[in-house]
């Protein structure tokens, strides 16, 4: 099972997030190595909604773990006010897609929107 992470995005602003993804080995908490890794992550009202909203992923420093999400203002104004899901799934040279981080998403209201 994936960990779970909840995320705040403000309506209207430009959201990024650095996100290091660990790993336990043996006694130890590691980075995860993203070395020949992508990455995706998607946003949805539900985990039953047939739409979502497609994060911007970049894997920043692969041999630390560390990757960015990222949404435009122009995609945080169109989202409503209120509670959404997400998650982020890494995808090996070989195609092997894993669940990585999960959790939820609120969008806090704006009153200055483009």
């Amino acid at each position: 099972m994936a960990p779970s992470t909840n995320l705040f995005i403000e309506q209207g602003s430009d959201f990024t997030r650095t996100i290091t993804l660990e790993q336990k080995i043996g006694e130890n908490i590691v980075p995860l190595d993203l070395t020949g890794f992508t990455a995706e992550a998607k946003l949805k009202k539900s985990y039953y909604s047939q739409t979502s909203v497609d994060f911007t992923v970049n894997i920043v420093d692969p041999i630390n773990g560390k990757l960015t999400i990222a949404l435009p203002s122009a995609d945080t104004t169109a989202l409503k006010p209120g509670r959404y899901v997400y998650d982020i799934v890494i995808i090996s040279a070989g195609l092997l897609r894993d669940r990585v981080l999960e959790g939820t998403v609120v969008v806090t209201p704006g009153v200055t929107l483009p």
